[in-house]
């Protein structure tokens, strides 16, 4: 169990964000959107309690960019770039932080492995023993 709240924030800091209940649950995404947001074959996730994320200072560095396909909207840091959270406009309790901006232990590993039908063909997926979908993994799990 991690100590609570868990703090995270992006690259440069000038977004600052708190979480004051354990994440639900955590993995990992191989589309080919995640690829090109993050630079690397995969994006680690994790989705946040409903109401339990408070940002505490950086909402004007904060930007959202709306895929347009009526998904997730993704937020990032305008100073600095980080991926920070994405969050999708009819289901606010679907919520997901980028586990890479937590500060220390997020207290949660990635679950399973979803959209690996889109997996980079340069890095191969690793034999972690974790669940893999083709597509979106089932929804209790979903970021």
């Amino acid at each position: 169990m991690p100590d609570l709240p868990l703090t995270g924030g992006c690259l440069c800091g000038a977004v600052r964000y708190e979480i004051s209940e354990p994440l639900v649950s955590a993995g990992y995404c191989h589309c080919t959107r995640c690829q090109r947001r993050t630079g690397t074959a995969a994006a680690a996730s994790a989705r946040v309690a409903p109401g339990a994320f408070r940002l505490l200072s950086g909402g004007r560095s904060v930007r959202d960019y709306d895929p347009g396909d009526g998904g997730f909207m993704k937020s990032f840091c305008v100073d600095c770039g980080g991926a920070l959270w994405s969050w999708h406009p009819d289901r606010p309790d679907w919520f997901s932080i980028r586990m890479g901006t937590v500060d220390g232990d997020p207290g949660i590993r990635p679950q399973y492995h979803q959209r690996v039908e889109t997996a980079a063909v340069w890095e191969a997926l690793p034999d972690d023993g974790l669940p893999r979908y083709e597509g979106p993994a089932p929804q209790h799990q979903r970021r």
